[in-house]
């Protein structure tokens, strides 16, 4: 009988971890929302492995859009969205025989329309209840129910505020914003802003 002194190999599960090079989260719809990044891990390397694009909804995560690892674990995933809409969203590497699971949070998928916009201040009382002062953040809107989250981005700088008031009453203009909610934005006067509403 031939005993081997040689110490019995145990696999184990390698770690994972995803980097984010670059991301571009905001976009007007028919644009594409894009990431690219590195998968970390497996010394022998993470080419070939699946990472997918998740949005947060009432009933958990799903999945937006999906891409496979290149050289090193490299990848670069796009996704095109089909409607306005402002959500959570992750990547995702499942897993399998040899690598951990792994996610990565990246903050809030905005895409946008545009919209005409104005702003109002001064005082006086809201349509949604309360009174308006300088430091209210919010947007007046027609139609949208009192309380609506809306986010809004005007020259790279985004805001998401609530509705409080009704109007504007002008031709043509869909949101007047708060004194507050403008100068938060550095939106002038009047013109365009982007909107998830």
């Amino acid at each position: 009988m031939i005993v081997s002194s040689a110490p019995a190999r145990i696999a184990t599960d390698v770690h994972t971890a995803i980097r984010v090079r670059s991301s571009q989260l905001n976009v007007l719809e028919g644009h594409t929302a894009s990431v690219t990044g590195k998968l970390l891990g497996d010394p022998a390397g993470l080419s070939g492995r699946v990472v997918t694009l998740q949005a947060l909804g009432s009933h958990g995560w799903r999945t937006l859009a999906h891409t496979r690892t290149g050289a090193r674990g490299r990848f670069r995933l796009r996704y095109m969205p089909r409607q306005t809409a402002s959500e959570q969203v992750r990547l995702r590497f499942a897993g399998n025989a040899s690598d951990l699971a792994a996610h990565r949070r990246l903050g809030r998928l905005n895409v946008y329309r545009l919209a005409e916009a104005s702003w109002y201040g001064g005082g006086g009382s809201l349509a949604c209840g309360g009174s308006l002062t300088s430091a209210t953040m919010g947007v007046a809107n027609k139609t949208l129910p009192c309380g609506t989250l809306v986010t809004l981005r005007y020259d790279g700088r985004t805001v998401r505020v609530p509705v409080v008031d009704r109007g504007p009453y002008v031709a043509g203009r869909e949101f007047d914003l708060t004194e507050a909610t403008k100068q938060a934005l550095g939106f002038g006067g009047v013109g365009q802003v982007w909107s998830t509403s």
